[in-house]
């Protein structure tokens, strides 16, 4: 069934003069428009296009990837607004995403970029924004396991650090204990699950737990001393405020990752530098 705001793998049907008409496997077809159409497309091959509804609430597919799909979390820009809600730059050329003024938490403004969740609307198929998370985003289910990778998007500011979208499902938290470089509101960052306590929050942090912490963080070392031609103004009695500033570690985790290379033989310290070996 096609579904505006998703993916389809679908199958060139037919050729017209306003572009390749694409079937599903139940028949249904989307028009892909000539802007997306190649010479070299014929009938019965197959294309992964996205569908959505276009200005005439048509299903039209595009070959464009959004900046967020249904289910998605996303932090997007303002670029106009009418009486009745806001419209957000969504990565299609001929498509913005609306956000009816019900679904603001307070009024958006032009230029500026807020944090929402692309729904599709029950009654009109169409898809649509909310900054209201909440109705979206919860922790009565927790989807995620103890040391997973996950996606993270920085959704607001709390008093210990920022509360963040884990896989567009669920609520965590990232400490500022934690942060060893500046993050803001609306990055979307690679981290990893480190505690899921009894009353159904999530802690994450940007580094892995234990040794696999230690290998990335001496595989991350390593390439730093690499971009700096081979040496690195740091050692084991540098302040963390230098190994912060050049490394983006704590130095606890500078010391385990240096300590690693070093036994390793990859690298080395003389006269206060890191060099590498080999």
């Amino acid at each position: 069934m096609l579904q505006a705001g998703s993916y389809h793998t679908l199958t060139v049907n037919r050729i017209s003069d306003h572009g390749l008409y694409l079937a599903d496997g139940e028949g249904d077809e989307v028009l892909l428009p000539n802007r997306y159409v190649s010479l070299g497309d014929k009938v019965g091959d197959t294309k992964e296009v996205f569908v959505y509804h276009d200005s005439k609430d048509r299903l039209t597919a595009t070959t464009e990837r959004p900046y967020a799909t249904v289910g998605q979390a996303a932090f997007l820009e303002v670029v106009d607004k009418n009486l009745h809600g806001a419209f957000l730059a969504w990565g299609i050329t001929a498509k913005d995403i609306f956000i009816p003024n019900s679904n603001q938490t307070f009024r958006m403004e032009p230029g500026k970029r807020y944090v929402v969740f692309v729904y599709r609307d029950n009654v009109s198929g169409r898809v649509v924004a909310t900054a209201r998370l909440n109705g979206f985003v919860s922790n009565e289910v927790i989807a995620v396991r103890p040391k997973q990778r996950v996606r993270l998007l920085v959704a607001r500011r709390i008093p210990a650090g920022y509360r963040v979208v884990v896989d567009d499902r669920n609520w965590g938290v990232l400490y500022d204990s934690q942060l060893f470089r500046t993050i803001r509101i609306g990055d979307t960052l690679e981290g990893y699950v480190s505690r899921i306590t009894e009353d159904g929050r999530i802690d994450v942090s940007l580094q892995r737990q234990g040794f696999d912490r230690v290998k990335d963080a001496a595989e991350q070392l390593a390439e730093i001393i690499d971009a700096q031609g081979g040496a690195l103004p740091l050692n084991d009695r540098s302040a963390p405020e230098e190994i912060a500033a050049l490394t983006g570690m704590s130095k606890k985790a500078f010391k385990r990752a240096l300590g690693l290379l070093m036994s390793r033989g990859e690298a080395e310290t003389e006269n206060g530098i890191i060099k590498k070996k080999g």
